[in-house]
C-alpha cells in the first residue's frame, strides 16, 4: 500500500452530550495501521442524520479509504483482517476471566499473610474467592439467573425458590470459608448446593445429552452448561469436605 494509500476519513459523531466511542475505536485502530487519519467529527444530530441519508448508511462512524466506503468499526475490524466479537457465539473467556483472577486474589492473599504465595491456604482461598465471585456476577440480576438454572437443576425443579435462594447461599458459604468461621454451617451448605449441582449438571450434559448454556455467569453469558459448570460444583463439594475432614481432626 503506497503512502498516498495510507489515508483514512473518517466520520464519527462528537456531539456536546455524546461523543461515539465505535468513533474513537476506529481512529485508534487507524492509527495504529500507520493511517493518516481526516477526522471529520458530526457535531449535531441533523449533521448526523444528512450524512447518512447521502451515504445511504445507517449507523456512525464510517471511515473511507481511497474513496472507498469501509463501513463501521466492524467493518474496519475485518478490512485489518481482525476477530469481530459475535454477541451470540459461545465463549469461555467470563470462566477463565473469574478463575484467572480469583487464583491470583488467593495468591496475592497467601502472601500477604504467610510470606509466600504458594500454600495450601491459597487453595483454600482460591475455591472461596471463586464461589464469592461467582456468586456476585448471580447477584446482579437474580431473576435471570434463576430462569436459566431451572432449565437443569433437579432442586429448583422441585421447588422453585431455590434457584433464588441459590445464589445467597454460595456467596455465604464462599464468605465463611474465606473467614473461616462456622464450619460446622459453611461446609454442609457448600457440600449441598455443590453435590446437588454436579449432579444436575452431570444429568443434564453427559446423560440426556441437552445442549444448555451454564448458569454459573449470572445467566446472561454463552458459557455453555459442562465441564466448566460442572467443575464449579465439585471444587466446592472437595472444598466442603476438605473443611470437614479438618474441623473433625482438629477436634480428635
Amino acid at each position: 500500500m503506497t503512502t498516498k494509500d495510507r489515508q483514512a476519513t473518517l466520520y464519527r459523531m462528537v456531539m456536546p452530550g455524546h461523543i461515539c466511542p465505535y468513533g474513537l475505536k476506529s481512529k485508534h485502530l487507524l492509527e495504529r495501521h500507520g493511517f493518516a487519519v481526516d477526522d471529520r467529527p458530526l457535531r449535531t444530530r441533523a449533521e448526523t442524520d444528512a450524512f447518512k441519508a447521502e451515504h445511504g448508511v445507517a449507523t456512525t462512524p464510517q471511515t473511507f479509504i481511497g474513496g472507498k466506503r469501509i463501513g463501521g468499526h466492524d467493518d474496519l475490524r475485518r478490512f485489518f483482517g481482525r476477530p469481530v466479537p459475535n454477541p451470540g457465539a459461545t465463549s469461555y473467556t467470563p470462566v477463565i476471566a473469574v478463575f484467572a483472577m480469583t487464583g491470583l486474589m488467593a495468591l496475592a492473599a497467601s502472601f500477604a499473610v504467610e510470606g509466600t504465595p504458594f500454600t495450601l491456604r491459597a487453595g483454600e482461598w482460591f475455591v472461596a474467592f471463586s464461589m464469592c465471585v461467582l456468586a456476585l456476577l448471580k447477584l446482579q440480576s437474580v431473576e435471570r439467573f434463576s430462569t436459566m438454572f431451572l432449565n437443569y437443576d433437579l432442586l429448583a425443579r422441585r421447588w422453585v425458590p431455590y434457584a433464588y435462594v441459590y445464589p445467597f447461599a454460595e456467596g455465604l458459604a464462599g464468605v465463611l470459608m474465606v473467614a473461616g468461621a462456622l464450619t460446622w454451617f459453611a461446609a454442609p451448605l457448600a457440600l449441598v448446593i455443590g453435590g446437588t449441582g454436579a449432579v444436575s449438571v452431570f444429568k443434564a450434559v453427559y446423560i440426556e445429552r441437552r445442549t444448555l448454556k451454564c448458569a454459573c455467569m449470572g445467566g446472561d453469558s454463552n458459557v455453555p452448561l459442562g465441564f466448566l459448570s460442572l467443575t464449579e460444583n465439585v471444587m466446592m463439594v472437595a472444598m466442603a469436605i476438605w473443611m470437614l475432614t479438618c474441623a473433625s481432626g482438629g477436634m480428635a
